[in-house]
């Protein structure tokens, strides 16, 4: 499945023109956020327990400027959306604020996780606060997960099972909160 994730992030990549330069942009530390707290959300602690399932995210660990750590070698626990933004991407300015709707909609029942890639801290906590979101992030400023999924454009979005399994791949933008949790409901088997 990995290599047919490297095509579509191929075939993204020309469709949309959404695209981070060779060096990523701005990466920075995400502990140098200019001192405030961030306008992202705490991640949670994820169980102390392996991710399983045919397919799964790389098992990598990210510092998220709100607080706490993303780790995608664990289940999750509960079902999640993983949603791969930047600042630099265009389509990502329009599909953010659906992130927030949808994880003002979904409470405890999903979890929603950005992963903010090839970006720095200040761009993206400006971003996100342009787009009213404040849903958990995780800071990639050197795009390793990018580059382990084989992607060269965003956005990209992951649903999990509760055991970190990857149910669906969302390649590029959703265009409604309605499409998002069709999306969680038909993959996840979650009604929002």
């Amino acid at each position: 499945m990995r290599g047919s994730l490297a095509a579509a992030g191929l075939a993204l990549a020309v469709l949309t023109g959404c695209t981070a330069d060779d060096d990523g942009g701005p990466a920075g530390d995400p502990s140098a956020s200019g001192g405030g707290p961030s306008v992202l959300g705490a991640c949670a602690e994820w169980p102390d327990r392996a991710a399983s399932g045919a397919e799964t995210m790389p098992g990598l660990e990210f510092d998220c400027p709100g607080g706490g750590t993303l780790d995608l070698g664990r289940a999750p626990g509960v079902p999640t959306v993983v949603n791969l933004w930047a600042s630099w991407c265009g389509p990502c300015r329009a599909e953010l604020p659906l992130m927030q709707e949808l994880a003002e909609r979904a409470g405890d029942r999903v979890q929603v996780v950005g992963v903010v890639s090839k970006d720095g801290v200040p761009q993206s906590e400006s971003f996100a606060e342009e787009a009213g979101a404040t849903f958990p992030a995780a800071f990639d400023g050197d795009g390793e997960l990018m580059a382990e999924l084989g992607l060269a454009a965003l956005p990209f979005t992951y649903f999990l099972d509760a055991e970190g399994g990857i149910a669906f791949v969302q390649v590029g933008e959703v265009d409604s909160v309605d499409e998002l949790t069709a999306l969680v409901a038909e993959h996840l088997g979650v009604q929002l």
